[in-house]
């Protein structure tokens, strides 16, 4: 997926659930991940910082295979 800074995106939560990253933390995620837009804020490497705004919460930092445009 080529993104950008300031694209709209969620997770795409069959990749997310079964990363490496789901069995190295806790693996109860929270909705908004896949049902709200988030902005992307910064990218290094194969990561993205994504920002959720419509709720009160910390940027998450996902890889950029977990994520798809928001539609």
């Amino acid at each position: 997926m080529a993104v950008k800074k300031g694209n709209m995106v969620r997770a795409v939560r069959e990749k997310l659930e079964n990363s490496v990253e789901a069995k190295a933390s806790d693996t109860r995620f929270p909705s908004y991940l896949f049902d709200s837009p988030g902005e992307i804020v910064d990218i290094k490497g194969d990561y993205a910082l994504v920002k959720f705004g419509k709720v009160p919460t910390p940027n998450i930092w996902l890889k950029l295979e977990q994520l798809e445009e928001f539609a």
